[in-house]
């Protein structure tokens, strides 16, 4: 078969939403995360999403988000895309998480979709804009409305896509109908952001992921990629079936909790949750070893 075509990637292709590390004491532990971020990079990320959801932003403030993106910039910023989750359901607050963002040197914006208050979609719509509006930086809007609550309609996205810096989407809605379409209409660089959907948002036009099990298998998710862009979608199934013990695993419970315990399984910075957030349990951690050991995972 021969290659697909390569869609355009803004971000890079393979991106991992990085958890934000912490001390025993619950404080900020930027020495843990530039050694997590230099980590993945050479895991085969080339890109690391900072104070996403897996970052734990709704418990981090202001002034720690600004120092954990210069920390993961002062590490890995010359050799790979460091986006910065600015998204909150206060425009005002993320236009000001955006600002600071660029001062510090973030080469983008990732804007969640505004969870608990359900805006309409032309409230969606003015918020996003005002979010790209205010700097100078690539953005990429975050559609899960599992968390969020509220759909980012097809037309929203369409029309968003005019905006010279809204240049990408990441696409945790689960509808590839939808997806087929947005990507159709909008010409949107479109990253999955479910990790057992990777392999067939790749089929109808996605160009990479923004992962949370790339904690554990960027080199497998790589692979995979490389292997349906070069037209070897049989490599490509293969490895998607391989991993799926580890997609199921690390959805058993909240993402966040998952990827510090298999962190800590290879012993790598993590450290502990802030609440509402909790450790798993003995026999969650080992039901969690049991299936990255299912999937592959050297532990």
């Amino acid at each position: 078969m021969a290659p697909i075509s390569t869609p355009q990637t803004p971000f890079g292709r393979v991106l991992t939403a990085m958890v934000t590390p912490f001390t025993a004491d619950g404080a900020l532990d930027l020495d843990g995360a530039q050694r997590l971020a230099a980590h993945l990079v050479d895991a085969g990320n080339d890109g690391l999403v900072i104070n996403g959801t897996t970052g734990e932003s709704p418990t981090t403030s202001n002034a720690e988000k600004a120092e954990l993106v210069r920390a993961v910039l002062e590490a890995v910023g010359d050799r790979a895309h460091v986006v910065a989750g600015v998204g909150t359901n206060d425009t005002r607050h993320s236009i000001e998480l955006a600002r600071a963002a660029e001062k510090t040197g973030a080469h983008g914006l990732l804007t969640v979709t505004p969870y608990y208050n359900k805006p309409p979609q032309e409230g969606l719509l003015r918020h996003f804009t005002a979010i790209a509006d205010s700097t100078g930086l690539p953005v990429m809007l975050y559609d899960i409305p599992g968390r969020s609550g509220v759909p980012i309609s097809t037309e929203t996205i369409v029309r968003l896509a005019e905006h010279p810096r809204i240049v990408a989407n990441k696409d945790a809605k689960g509808d590839l109908g939808r997806a087929s379409w947005a990507i159709a209409r909008s010409g949107l660089a479109w990253y999955s952001g479910d990790d057992m959907l990777n392999l067939p948002l790749l089929s109808v036009g996605a160009c990479g992921f923004v992962s949370v099990v790339g904690h554990v298998v960027a080199p497998e998710l790589r692979a995979l990629l490389e292997a349906y862009t070069s037209g070897d979608v049989r490599k490509a199934t293969e490895i998607h079936q391989q991993l799926l013990p580890v997609f199921t695993g690390m959805f058993r419970t909240q993402g966040v909790i998952t990827s510090k315990a298999a962190l800590a399984l290879q012993g790598l910075p993590a450290g502990p949750l802030r609440l509402p957030l909790v450790e798993l349990s003995a026999p969650e951690t080992e039901q969690l070893r049991i299936d990255l050991a299912a999937g592959g995972v050297q532990l």
